[in-house]
């Protein structure tokens, strides 16, 4: 039967809506399709929180992933190594504090290392063992600062309050033992300042006791948490050949499986007579890198409760060299130690020439020092490898392809620190 008029434009205006709704949708899918390949540009610091300090990630974003990562430092650039070249050597301490201002003790004794070795001097036993100990609080207290910010940027505040009340219990320590909290400046070139206090080792094995409680309360609270491990496990995986390749040290070596301390492959002060364990990780991933720190904190303790039990007698610092400052009491009561005491303030001690390197692992992997002598009192070069601006060197790699809410964990589990990046 034909169809009736009345029908046939009810099936013209069916028509014409299809085709509308049709033109529409291809209209909407070419929109789409213009759109894609097209990046935004973030900007990630210098001015916030999660990336601990001054540094700048200039980030190419397709939607959440990123697909370019250029870390742009230099923004609290101070010249330390100019700086370093232009002054006696025992001048240039006060310096090493603000490389990593995380770890002033550790950074302090690599330097005056650094310039013994040059010297051809060794320390005493006490003197080694006593800086044993400032090394091993500042590995303490750089990872306990580490963790808690770590902990704090992706999501976890109790953590950091734990830390945090540990970390004052170390400046008390540092305060009784050198008389500062914070930037101490206490190693010399050839000793320390001066010997530790009658009670310092009862107030230090008191921190031991009561620091591994802590430990494992924050053991606790993030090893087995859920949220934690969404946010760490097979985040920022570097390989072994990854973290050989860029020249990686420290945590973020070992986390990847590479078992090197300097402490135990090139032994320096007194290490070869304590026992401890080199910590490594196994997948490299941010997880692991958590691990690594976490444990070599109670191998600190370990080292440290040694120090306590075995601290040798006798001198701090290099008896009766020419080039070390005489007692004070001979100075004043003796013309010749006047002289002498005189001539060490003003030209500083007589270096002989030559080219030295030293590197000694600190919390945030190995600091080192070259020094080019030509002789005299202040060094004619000086280069300074800072563990955290070579580390920092890995994440284009690393970003890249990661989503834009791991770019905070990947940064935290790097745990560098700006002050030292940009020496």
């Amino acid at each position: 039967m034909a169809n009736t008029s009345k029908e046939l434009e009810i099936q013209d205006s069916a028509a014409r809506a299809a085709q509308l709704a049709g033109a529409e949708l291809e209209g909407y899918q070419q929109t789409t399709e213009d759109l894609v390949g097209e990046k935004l540009v973030l900007n990630m610091g210098p001015s916030h929180p999660a990336t601990h300090g001054v540094l700048r990630l200039i980030l190419e974003l397709d939607g959440e992933e990123i697909t370019k990562a250029d870390p742009d430092v230099g923004f609290l650039h101070r010249g330390d190594e100019k700086i370093a070249e232009n002054m006696q050597y025992n001048q240039f301490v006060p310096y090493t504090d603000r490389l990593d201002y995380l770890a002033p003790l550790a950074n302090n004794v690599a330097y005056a290392l650094a310039v013994e070795k040059l010297m051809g001097w060794e320390l005493p036993a006490r003197g080694q063992t006593v800086r044993t100990i400032c090394c091993e609080l500042a590995r303490i207290s750089a990872h306990l600062l580490g963790i808690g910010a770590y902990a704090m940027d992706v999501g976890a505040m109790t953590v950091f309050l734990y830390t945090f009340t540990q970390r004052e219990t170390i400046y008390n320590l540092s305060e009784q033992l050198t008389g500062a909290r914070f930037t101490t400046s206490y190693t010399r070139v050839g000793g320390q300042t001066r010997d530790i206090p009658e009670d310092f080792l009862d107030s230090l094995s008191k921190f031991c006791d009561e620091v591994l409680p802590c430990i494992d309360e924050v053991d606790t609270l993030l090893s087995r948490n859920k949220i934690f491990l969404d946010r760490t496990r097979d985040i920022g995986v570097i390989s072994k050949e990854d973290a050989i390749t860029w020249g990686l040290s420290g945590p973020n070596l070992r986390g990847s499986g590479i078992e090197h301390d300097l402490r135990k492959s090139n032994p320096y002060l007194d290490y070869e007579r304590f026992d401890f364990d080199v910590v490594v990780g196994s997948s490299g991933d941010c997880y692991d890198r958590y691990l690594v720190r976490m444990e070599e904190m109670r191998q600190s303790v370990r080292i440290l409760r040694q120090c306590i039990a075995d601290m040798p007698d006798g001198p701090v610092n290099v008896a009766d060299s020419k080039e070390m400052l005489p007692e004070k009491d001979r100075v004043l009561m003796n013309m010749e130690e006047l002289i002498h005491h005189f001539i060490l303030v003003t030209q500083g001690l007589d270096a002989p020439e030559g080219e030295v390197y030293f590197g000694a692992e600190n919390p945030k992997g190995e600091l080192g020092f070259f020094i080019h002598s030509k002789g005299g009192g202040v060094p004619y070069r000086m280069k300074i490898r800072s563990p955290s601006f070579i580390n920092l060197s890995i994440l284009p790699q690393l970003l890249e392809g990661s989503m834009m809410s791991d770019t905070v964990a990947i940064l935290g589990s790097l745990d560098f620190v700006m002050g030292e990046c940009d020496r």
